[in-house]
């Protein structure tokens, strides 16, 4: 790829076309043609010139734009100028190209994407301070006779419905089946033992897990050969520690016992500098990782790739694990661009063994991974992945999507968790591993899950060590999540604006609705009009998470029904029968806490 220039000199440059009133703009280098594409409408083509890159804008004016919404943008949801921001790659193995200007309601103002979601691209954006306009710059090598392919979304629709409708249309083949396990709530062990894990540990809280409503038991860092210290030092041999786990075959048969599927996790692409593999290894993996004592393994090799498939596989065939949650494999992104993007075919192997692309590399590698996986055990086997190569590329190789690492941070895991299901909404989104203090109260530890209750939870504390009010906490709400599950996971979703960190998340379809309030600020929006015995809606869950005692509901119309308020743990605090009032109504519910509204008998 080469140099790119300065985005702001760029405005006046190139012929453009407009669509839904984005103005679509190929700029110099590369000047080419810009056609309309399918005639759904909203789709433009680029095709790919010699040699050279392609450099397009996307542009619509400021109006009421109040934030910028892409997978990575992480904390940083704000209105930056263009000068301020620089370029991210984007591609398989990190993020996706596609992304959504929104208004102070929530809608889409400039919302895209586009269907290079494999091979690598540039990405830019930000506000022009001279023009009062917002632009996105894609930059791609587009080989001659290649076409990209821009949706454009119509504006003044909520940011949620633009979002997944761009991110179905952008998903290409087939997505991965979803096992019935993969949709369970799930015990993990990372944040509940780390690395200090055990055979007869870990056996002991699969019972208390399945007990407690968990369906799945995900076996994180800490199994293999090394794996102590904290670091990834062992990493790459991927054989069970002998002396945590004696027989990982009887081990896995043991959890199975309980009732729980099986996951192991495993970092494939890290290479360990006290692993037997290191040395025979070392020269595909020139990028370093000091703090983690490891190096990081180039998929562009096809050695490499031959690797990774081999150890996931060999590990998933001799010990019969019903699935694998493959790590880091986002550390690949650092062959993407900058000091290793053009180098590493210096062995003299054939062109078909080397893959100049990081994301075309990934997608081999993975293509490989689940066939032999599914060789082995069907389809019937779950694939983790977690932020950031979560885009809509990537559910052709795995089915549960994670959000990453944020340990007792329940509004980043809200934030995390929504920003993936945006991006994926058929795939299974699991929040990440929940943990929470032992001392802390019932309602406290309820906010952990509460903040995740539109994906799979992954619990991860010790619960053999936990009061007896948090175990009753999470059996109420596993077992409320679990009777709603299809509502939550796949109903229509809305959750407000994505800068005020999605304060209110409802999730409903033709007879039920679920509210989660995350803000005593914010009202409930609820509309009870149709709430009735026979058809049509028959059940609303308001769930307080929040510290306050009470709940406001913004209602459309009056409505008379039935309140039936629990606390934290599920123990029943009143029902009544009531008439709602047109507009703003205080209703108490307990902190952590859940009023059912039904219909009057």
């Amino acid at each position: 790829m080469i140099p790119l220039p300065d985005p702001r000199r760029l405005w006046n440059d190139g012929s453009a076309l407009e669509v839904h009133g984005t103005v679509v703009t190929r700029l110099a280098p590369g000047p080419g043609p810009i056609v309309a594409g399918e005639s759904e409408g909203g789709v433009v083509e680029l095709a790919g010139g010699i040699s050279e890159t392609t450099l397009v804008r996307l542009d619509v004016p400021l109006g009421g734009a109040v934030g910028y919404w892409h997978p990575a943008c992480g904390w940083d949801r704000h209105l930056a100028a263009d000068w301020m921001t620089g370029w991210r790659a984007v591609g398989l193995a990190d993020s996706a190209p596609l992304g959504c200007l929104y208004d102070t309601d929530g809608n889409a103002m400039l919302a895209f994407a586009t269907d290079r979601v494999v091979a690598t691209t540039l990405v830019k954006s930000g506000v022009g301070e001279r023009t009062g306009r917002f632009g996105v710059w894609l930059a791609m090598d587009l080989e001659p006779g290649e076409v990209c392919r821009i949706r454009i979304a119509e504006p003044g629709r909520s940011h949620a419905d633009a979002l997944r409708e761009l991110a179905r249309w952008q998903a290409p083949g087939t997505p991965l089946p979803v096992p019935d396990a993969g949709r369970t709530a799930t015990y993990s062990t990372w944040y509940s033992y780390h690395q200090e894990v055990s055979a007869a540990a870990i056996e002991a809280e699969a019972k208390l897990a399945a007990e407690s409503g968990c369906g799945l038991l995900i076996l994180d860092d800490g199994w293999q050969r090394g794996g102590t210290g904290g670091g990834y030092a062992g990493c790459g041999d991927w054989e069970p520690e002998p002396e945590k786990f004696p027989d990982f075959g009887a081990h896995v048969a043991a959890v199975h016992e309980t009732g729980l599927k099986y996951m192991a996790w495993i970092a494939p692409l890290l290479l360990g500098q006290d692993s037997a593999a290191h040395e025979e290894l070392a020269g595909f993996a020139p990028h370093a990782r000091p703090e983690w004592r490891c190096h990081v393994l180039d998929p562009r090799h096809a050695r490499v790739r031959k690797f990774v498939v081999d150890s996931c596989a060999r590990l998933v065939e001799a010990y019969g694990l019903d699935g694998l949650k493959i790590d880091f494999l986002d550390s690949a992104s650092a062959y993407a661009s900058g000091t290793y993007a053009g180098a590493g075919n210096t062995s003299g192997s054939a062109s078909e063994d080397w893959i100049p692309d990081v994301g075309t590399a990934m997608r081999v590698m993975l293509a490989a991974l689940r066939d032999r996986l599914h060789a082995a055990r069907g389809t019937d086997f779950l694939i983790e992945f977690r932020q950031p190569y979560t885009g809509p590329a990537i559910l052709a190789y795995a089915n549960v999507l994670r959000a990453s690492d944020c340990p007792a941070d329940a509004v980043a895991n809200r934030v995390k968790s929504l920003d993936l299901a945006l991006l994926a909404p058929d795939a299974a989104i699991h929040s990440d591993m929940l943990m929470w203090d032992a001392s802390a109260t019932p309602e406290q530890a309820a906010r952990q899950l509460l903040a995740v209750l539109h994906t799979v939870p992954q619990i991860s504390v010790r619960l053999a060590d936990l009061p007896a009010e948090h175990r009753a906490m999470i059996a109420f709400w596993l077992g409320f999540w679990r009777e709603r599950r299809d509502l939550l996971t796949g109903g229509r979703l809305r959750a407000g604006r994505p800068d005020e960190l999605y304060p209110v998340v409802t999730a409903a379809d033709a007879e039920r609705a679920v509210a989660v309030l995350h803000s005593a600020q914010h009202l409930v929006p609820l509309d009870l009009h149709h709430l009735q015995v026979l058809g049509g809606l028959r059940e609303a869950a308001v769930v307080n998470a929040t510290a306050t005692g009470r709940v406001v509901l913004d209602l459309p119309h009056q409505a008379d029904v039935r309140l039936t308020v629990s606390d934290a743990c599920g123990r029943p605090v009143r029902t009544e029968n009531t008439r709602l009032a047109l507009g703003p109504v205080s209703v108490a519910v307990p902190p952590s806490g859940l009023c059912l509204i039904t219909p009057v008998a």
